[in-house]
């Protein structure tokens, strides 16, 4: 993990290696948190945070969600996502805010534990690799199901909630591969370990509805938004394993993954075994969203007024 010069932490820009919290701190025992993924670009007008805003709103909805109150606007996170990229002098790099239970009550009741907020920036390639964005990556069914809407809250990014996504990478990274992907409680489709799932069958885009146990991922609406713009029929539906195995095309979206093809699941060939033409024209056209190339999506990239220090 790159380092960078500098954490906001609380409402202050304090040094990397000076951001600590207590060994009591309650998240840390019971995993009471949430959190974002985000990143911001090399774009023509500067660093760009690709939908920011979205993604700030996002973590208070979770917070609420979980009966935090957090103790910053949403204006005042933004803010603080503007100054640290531009204090850390970072071009393009991943953002991670979290909002945690801090130290001073133990117990399952959390609701007299402080609230903490942090946001760290660093520069962070490819999740899954620079080739696995060209040639797709090889992903397998975990045996273990995404967690259910009947004992936690899928749709909230929650920190102790991704001990479910931890045992499924671990299981298929030990098999051999580079990805998991989760089924739900009904045995349908949900998502990958940390990114949502979109099947090519016959020209048509399908991609698993939010009763399906997914996190309503902002990549995903961004990508749904592409291809209705782009002229492609895209369904939200539940999608059986099966149709993995008899899929033409199948990708994955997620903020650190972006978008990256699944050329083999279960060791069956995805289609020819290699990205196909949809999931390469959706691609390009979010790349060109993401790096504020495309005209139309131009708001999604908010811009970081002060400029970065070169790399």
């Amino acid at each position: 993990m790159e380092q960078a010069d500098l954490i906001w932490m609380n409402g202050e820009l304090v040094p990397w290696e000076d951001a600590k919290v207590h060994v009591l701190t309650h998240a840390l025992h019971y995993g009471t948190g949430v959190f974002e993924g985000i990143r911001a670009y090399e774009t023509a007008a500067g660093p760009a945070i690709f939908r920011n805003e979205e993604h700030i709103d996002r973590l208070f909805k979770s917070a609420d969600l979980y009966y935090m109150s957090v103790p910053f606007t949403r204006e005042e996170l933004r803010q603080a996502t503007h100054d640290l990229i531009a204090q850390n002098g970072l071009p393009s790099c991943y953002l991670r805010p979290l909002v945690f239970r801090g130290a001073g009550v133990m117990g399952l009741n959390p609701l007299e534990a402080p609230v903490d907020v942090i946001i760290a920036a660093w520069p962070w390639g490819a999740y899954l690799g620079d080739a696995a964005k060209v040639n797709g990556v090889r992903a397998k069914v975990s045996s273990w199901r995404r967690i259910s809407g009947d004992s936690l809250i899928p749709h909230a990014k929650a920190s102790g909630q991704y001990l479910n996504s931890v045992l499924a990478k671990i299981e298929t990274h030990r098999a051999g591969y580079e990805e998991g992907i989760l089924l739900d409680s009904q045995g349908f489709v949900s998502e990958g370990t940390g990114e949502n799932l979109f099947v090519v069958r016959d020209g048509v885009i399908y991609t698993p509805p939010q009763t399906a146990g997914i996190l309503d991922g902002i990549n995903r609406r961004s990508i749904i938004q592409i291809a209705r713009d782009e002229g492609l029929e895209l369904v939200e539906r539940n999608i059986a394993r099966a149709e993995l195995y008899l899929a033409d095309e199948v990708f994955m979206t997620g903020t650190a993954a972006e978008l990256t093809p699944v050329r083999e699941i279960d060791d069956h060939a995805v289609g020819g075994g290699e990205p196909g033409p949809i999931t390469r024209r959706v691609g390009q056209v979010f790349d060109d969203a993401l790096h504020g190339r495309d005209a139309r999506y131009r708001s999604w990239n908010d811009v970081v007024p002060v400029a970065a220090k070169s790399a």
